[in-house]
């Protein structure tokens, strides 16, 4: 029995049950497809098609997508079909000129509020778990909730509603590059003493120091990410070492 012939029968099971979670089910095996390179970034997810693969109508799918969206994995414009989540190298530069600002901005108003860092704290020893299992994706979610949660300390909700637009899709589209070519988690190791520097900061209550730390660390990573992820992805492709 073939992988899609079983996640027909699963599927059909479930609505045949009236499964409430079976969009879920779906999402997820959608995000599978995506996060495995079979669905490549910028390309159209065909309701249709996808139905017919598993099995489903055109609207269990679209219910599927929007979770997807939700989650940043594709883009969704009005009247027009979503595709997998896709970002330039110029769009990564530009992104990370914008999180600096954005992120040093919630740097400094979370080290101005004092305010409890233990959940930041927390978001960085799952990343040193992970980086330690050598398990890149749960070293991403990681990375993504420690973004998120500086956003939440700044008490500015409105900042916070920015960087999740931001954020959610940025991470959705590293998560796709990394898993695609088989990438560990070695890039991370220095970026590990990076995020427990801001948190150590904020926690300080270092809040000019930790803005300007924050945007020096984005440029950096903006001259280099996108290349990294491009080199690692290729050298899988080609089996190089």
């Amino acid at each position: 029995m073939t992988k899609n012939t079983r996640t027909k029968r699963v599927v059909k099971a479930l609505v045949a049950r009236g499964e409430p979670l079976v969009k879920h089910s779906l999402a997820e095996r959608l995000r599978a497809e995506i996060v495995s390179g079979a669905l490549k970034p910028g390309v159209r997810i065909v309701e249709g098609t996808w139905g017919r693969t598993f099995g489903v109508a055109q609207g269990s799918i679209r219910e599927a997508i929007n979770i997807l969206a939700q989650e940043g994995f594709v883009s969704k414009d009005s009247g027009r079909s979503a595709r997998v989540v896709s970002l330039s190298e110029d769009d990564v530069l530009r992104l990370y000129e914008l999180r600096g600002a954005l992120e040093g901005l919630a740097g400094r108003l979370a080290a101005e509020r004092k305010v409890d860092t233990t959940t930041l704290q927390e978001a960085v020893d799952a990343m040193r778990r992970s980086a330690k299992k050598g398990r890149a994706p749960e070293l991403l979610d990681a990375d993504l909730s420690f973004h998120l949660e500086l956003c939440h300390l700044s008490g500015n909700k409105y900042l916070l509603q920015h960087a999740r637009r931001i954020l959610l899709p940025f991470f959705a589209f590293v998560r796709i590059r990394v898993v695609a070519s088989g990438q560990g988690t070695s890039p991370w190791d220095r970026e590990l003493e990076v995020h427990q520097r801001i948190h150590d900061l904020v926690r300080e209550g270092e809040g000019r120091v930790v803005e300007l730390y924050i945007q020096q660390v984005m440029t950096r990573f903006a001259a280099t990410a996108y290349d990294t992820w491009e080199k690692k992805a290729q050298t899988s492709k080609h089996g190089k070492s």
